[in-house]
């Protein structure tokens, strides 16, 4: 016997009562995980893994212990649950790009965006060669990037240091708590007029998460080597106000080659790209050839649904100066923990 109508609608209210609670809920844990340079609330994100590289999940807050300076600090609040993420991609579409490099990118990028990403995530893409350019900002079409993606063609150098200083002043304005940019890149910087150091001090400034992917794939013979042809763009055109530009010191521009549109470039350099992502508490991965790409992006959508998040209340002074952070597991049991190793605190 189908239960009675009246009974019916109670339970559907109750139901989107409890989802409205939860959602409620999340919200307000989203609104205590906001970090603010300069106030004494500090958030860190913690990846912890086993000895075997896999992540490590069910940990409770007595489980943690955060050092600022060396000096113990009390766990505010504590998270093991999945939250939404803020994301930016940064793809390298320089002339070594080409081929079947890009194509690769293409297929991880959107299995990536479309299958292993939550949907409540949003993202943006910034596509960088001689320049560096927004392709979508926050959205959550992922078939819309996905078909952004598709249309492009590489061509010129690889002004990757601009592409990411762009990035993070972007990232910082998501509208979920946790942020996160995915940087692909197959050859080292030959272009930027932001510094390293430059970009290493506003994601200090910042609570983003950084990932890089770094394809060296000199000995690799699974792609092609055809020549590129330079395409032709159409002046570009703004929706609205254009973006502000962050204000970075810059070195002069780099000298290009006289024959850009080749497909030879740099090695990665990983050391450049560990200082950048180390501090955020992300991490760099280089690869031998472009096909372990799929792989390299699972992996990091596996690292955002499985990670702690934790807050304190900073006892050090607003100094202006950077404050150093370390997260430990308790007990010797092997596990390392990946966290951003301080915060700039404005005073």
């Amino acid at each position: 016997m189908a239960p009675p109508a009246g009974r019916l609608a109670a339970a559907a209210l109750a139901g989107l009562v409890a989802c409205v609670t939860l959602g409620a809920q999340q919200a307000e844990r989203a609104r205590d995980f906001r970090y603010k340079s300069g106030v004494d609330l500090v958030n860190v994100t913690a990846t912890v893994t086993d000895a075997d590289g896999h992540v490590v999940p069910n940990l409770t807050r007595d489980d943690f212990i955060v050092h600022e300076d060396g000096e113990r600090q009390d766990i505010a609040y504590f998270e093991r649950e999945r939250v939404a993420v803020s994301l930016g991609i940064v793809l390298d579409t320089s002339a070594s790009m080409a081929g079947d490099k890009i194509e690769v990118a293409q297929q991880a990028i959107r299995r990536f965006m479309v299958d292993l990403l939550h949907p409540d995530d949003e993202l943006f893409l910034i596509r960088f060669s001689d320049e560096v350019d927004v392709v979508h900002r926050w959205t959550r079409d992922r078939e819309r990037i996905a078909g952004s993606i598709r249309r492009i063609t590489p061509y010129g150098a690889t002004a990757l240091y601009d592409a990411v200083a762009e990035a993070v002043v972007i990232a910082n304005e998501g509208t979920h708590p946790k942020k996160a940019l995915v940087v692909i890149s197959d050859g080292n910087d030959t272009g930027s007029t932001v510094t390293p150091r430059a970009v290493r001090g506003l994601i200090r400034q910042s609570d983003v998460l950084v990932y890089a992917i770094g394809i060296d794939s000199r000995n690799d013979r699974s792609f092609n080597r055809q020549p590129v042809i330079p395409p032709q763009f159409p002046p570009p055109t703004y929706p609205g106000p254009i973006p502000r530009q962050p204000t970075v010191p810059r070195r002069p521009p780099v000298p290009t080659s006289p024959t850009p549109w080749t497909r030879s470039s740099d090695p990665v350099d990983a050391d450049t790209l560990r200082a950048l992502t180390d501090d955020s508490g992300g991490r760099t991965e280089i690869l031998t050839s472009v096909r372990g790409l799929g792989a390299a992006t699972a992996g990091i959508a596996d690292e955002l649904g499985q990670q702690y998040f934790l807050g304190y209340a900073s006892t050090r002074p607003r100094d202006g100066r950077w404050h150093e952070i370390e997260v430990t597991i308790r007990g010797d049991r092997g596990h390392v923990v990946r966290a951003r190793r301080g915060y700039q605190a404005a005073p």
